[in-house]
């Protein structure tokens, strides 16, 4: 449990630091996502997963 909230504190981080380094193209990026059509979004996060479940795998 403790290793699965130091990970979780990583993922904030990282979520985090577009936002605080860049937060009128982060907004001009959230506009522009919203046109993506979804299926494409879906793909994206899939493949997201799939490589982050491999770089687990493969480096724990």
């Amino acid at each position: 449990m403790k290793l699965l909230l130091c990970l979780l504190g990583l993922v904030l981080i990282v979520e985090g630091l577009p936002y605080l380094a860049f937060p009128d193209k982060m907004k001009r990026w959230l506009q522009q996502i919203q046109q993506v059509p979804d299926n494409q979004l879906r793909l994206v996060g899939f493949l997201a997963m799939c490589l982050g479940l491999l770089l687990t795998y493969l480096f724990r």
